[in-house]
């Protein structure tokens, strides 16, 4: 597979302070990816240096083999962006949000139109295109931020924290949509602080921290790695984590222990990785 996305000994310095330091990274074209971290681990600053809103201080990103330095407008053309922050203009109706970001786009009109049917139809909005978007859920106006971003059927698309703050029911059903927008060949990049998304959709993840990529793979690697079987014990209003390479061996620790009082074995996941990774839970 061919590279979409190619990050090589990229920095960024704000007044002399590192927020991003000699970072290398290829996504593939197709792939899902996760990057995952603290806040202040240099996650938003890297997404906003892939998207052409800020240049890097040193080093060379490539999107879909256009540099995002001399070559801003191609990428932005190839690029899709959904934003953890709501996006859309409240004052509009869903069509006109719509039809404005097809016309800055220069988007033929009979072209928009079909595409605006499209994808309102894609992410369930059809019935409401003539209702003011600041009538609509929270789920509405996020489902609306993907129809938007695909309008001009971009190769890539970057999704910062799309399900934050939504309810569970409409949670899984972006999932539904992101993982079906993937396996139609889209490349993406997302970005969250839920390890349940990463595990379900992410066919590999990194993990950043004060600036560095710390730690790359899939999660089957992740876990062969720090271990699949994990005793937790009980130290006063606080958890020790222990990594086992399997349940099997978890077990057979806490079968030694003379005193179990406190201790019990399960499955390690995601987020066990990541705190054992940065020494403390995503904030």
């Amino acid at each position: 597979m061919s590279a979409a996305i190619s990050l090589q000994n990229v920095y960024k310095t704000y007044s002399d302070r590192p927020v991003v330091q000699d970072l290398s990274l290829t996504i593939k074209s197709g792939e899902m990816f996760g990057l995952l971290g603290p806040n202040g681990a240099g996650k938003s600053t890297t997404i906003r240096m892939l998207t052409t809103l800020t240049k890097p201080s040193q080093g060379q990103i490539q999107i879909a083999d256009f540099d995002v330095v001399r070559h801003a407008a191609q990428v932005k053309q190839r690029i899709g962006v959904v934003l953890q922050q709501t996006s859309v203009d409240g004052d509009l109706t869903v069509w006109e949000n719509m039809e404005f970001h097809g016309r800055l786009h220069h988007i033929p009109n009979r072209v928009r139109q079909e595409r605006i049917d499209r994808w309102l139809d894609y992410v369930e909005l059809s019935d409401r295109r003539n209702d003011l978007v600041k009538t609509l859920s929270g789920g509405m106006k996020r489902r609306l931020q993907i129809a938007r971003a695909l309008l001009h059927e971009p190769e890539i698309l970057f999704l910062d924290e799309p399900t934050v703050g939504l309810d569970p029911q409409t949670r899984r059903r972006l999932w539904e949509i992101i993982r079906d927008l993937n396996k139609q060949g889209m490349t993406m990049l997302l970005t969250t602080h839920y390890m349940d998304e990463v595990e379900y959709l992410c066919d590999r993840i990194g993990v950043m921290d004060a600036g560095k990529l710390i730690e790359l793979g899939t999660l089957s690697e992740l876990k062969q790695k720090y271990g699949e079987g994990l005793v937790m014990t009980q130290k006063g209003d606080k958890w020790d984590y222990q990594f086992f390479p399997d349940l099997e061996q978890a077990n057979a620790y806490l079968d030694q222990q003379p005193n179990k009082t406190g201790m019990m074995v399960r499955p390690s996941n995601l987020e066990d990785i990541f705190v054992e990774l940065t020494g403390r839970n995503l904030d």
